[in-house]
């Protein structure tokens, strides 16, 4: 590995780094708003579980999906866009996804499970040393 000076441009795994976390946050977005609006649309989708500490409606479920995947898809505009704000509120929001699908888990399990290592390897992805730097 070469050290890079100050004013040079990032390497291209860095870059690759980028563009993975943004496609993926991208992506997860998507996903949750597909899940807000299933739930909204059809209550009787997702399986309710007994005695759930966190027993929520499952409209209000799909309302959380809903409003987190936009912020999800705009985050992932946010790191697009090279926005110095950018990658902080990306890892900010897939922290905010992972623990929402962790409670989400009873409903969905597989599904929940899937995103949470999907937001897992998005953080993983912007904080590479050297991922974000501009």
């Amino acid at each position: 590995m070469s050290e890079q000076s100050p004013g040079s441009s990032l390497s291209g795994w860095a870059v690759g780094g980028i563009t993975f976390a943004v496609v993926m946050m991208l992506m997860i977005g998507v996903f949750q708003i597909i899940a807000g609006l299933v739930a909204i649309i059809d209550d009787d989708f997702y399986v309710v579980t007994q005695n759930y500490t966190f027993d929520i409606d499952t409209s209000a479920w799909g309302w959380i999906h809903l409003l987190l995947g936009i912020l999800l898809v705009l985050a992932s505009y946010g790191l697009y866009s090279g926005a110095t704000w950018g990658a902080a509120v990306a890892i900010v929001m897939a922290v905010l996804a992972a623990v929402e699908n962790f409670f989400f888990i009873p409903y969905y399990p597989f599904w929940s499970i899937l995103v949470i290592a999907l937001c897992v390897w998005v953080i993983w992805a912007l904080t590479r040393s050297g991922a974000t730097d501009r």
